[in-house]
């Protein structure tokens, strides 16, 4: 999925949306959906999606769009955001994130988190190894300043007195702050690195591990995976190996084709894997390519062998 496809989808939707096993298996895991209509898409499935995934672009929400609370007061129990860089006319870097130069967003979002009272998945820079992003160290990016980027969000979202995430972030060699930002603690808030397994290209300097900010500055990690016509799980499994202390999650999955097999397979990727924690369908728009609806075969396998695993 083309990160500037999801981005408009997320603007003019207004984001009213949304194998090597492991010896125990899976019970239960949380799930989530983008769609423009998450209700019809439950009635589909059966599932109940607590979780939906809007795409915010930057300063969106404090500058231009709608607050922040709109997005966390629609996106159900849970909300899923995935923090984007573009904004009116262009985007930030990763650079100027880790200068400081975005820190009020960072700060305004934070503070709507904890007022919302609500635990949220947050997915900042997510596949910063897919060409399609301009943050990709292949398009001219930095996969130095992406990660000192991802380690300031980390400090900000998560909270705390300006003295005290002043201290770690200069002891990273980054500015601080000046102003207090409420806690926000995990569980109550998971910031999610979300890397592709593989690199998009797959050359040297394009690895996750190449962007990767350090298991002090992530909570949950895990990659995208899509069927358009080929899949192999087994290219999951460094990413998922790499970072056993850390839970894993697939914060998109989808099929651009009926392929009930791809999504039995799916299943049991997830319950032979015990750290999988959420999986979010992505879904789209009603009647695009995406709309599991227009997968019938495909649906019905979602629904007995992904709608058992969430109870």
């Amino acid at each position: 999925m083309s990160a500037p496809l999801r981005f408009a989808l997320a603007l003019v939707a207004a984001v009213c949306l949304q194998a090597v096993a492991s010896a125990a298996p899976q019970a239960r895991v949380s799930v989530g959906v983008y769609a423009d209509n998450v209700a019809r898409f439950d009635r589909l499935t059966g599932q109940h999606s607590g979780s939906a995934l809007a795409f915010l672009g930057w300063d969106q929400g404090r500058t231009w769009g709608k607050p922040y609370s709109y997005f966390l007061q629609i996106l159900g129990d849970r909300p899923h955001i995935a923090l984007k860089t573009e904004r009116g006319g262009g985007s930030i870097s990763t650079k100027a994130i880790a200068l400081g130069q975005g820190d009020a967003h960072l700060i305004g979002l934070a503070q709507a988190i904890s007022d919302s009272g609500k635990p949220v998945l947050l997915r900042p820079l997510g596949e910063p190894n897919n060409k399609l992003n301009r943050y990709c160290a292949c398009r001219g990016g930095s996969s130095r300043w992406y990660r000192k980027a991802f380690e300031r969000i980390y400090v900000l979202m998560h909270g705390g007195t300006a003295d005290a995430m002043s201290a770690k972030l200069r002891a990273l060699g980054m500015p601080g702050v000046s102003a207090d930002v409420p806690q926000n603690p995990y569980p109550q808030l998971t910031v999610v690195w979300n890397p592709l397994a593989i690199g998009e290209p797959a050359i040297r300097g394009n690895s996750f591990r190449d962007y990767s900010p350090g298991t002090r500055f992530f909570d949950a990690y895990g990659n995208d995976y899509y069927d358009f016509g080929t899949y192999s799980f087994v290219r999951t499994q460094d990413l998922y190996k790499a970072y056993p202390s850390k839970p894993f999650v697939v914060p998109e999955w989808g099929l651009a084709l009926d392929d009930p097999a791809y999504v039995k397979t799916f299943a049991a990727f997830v319950r032979s894997h015990r750290r999988v924690k959420f999986i979010g369908f992505y879904n789209g728009r009603t009647g695009g390519r995406l709309d599991i609806g227009k997968h019938p075969r495909s649906l019905a396998a979602y629904r007995r062998f992904i709608v058992p695993l969430t109870r």
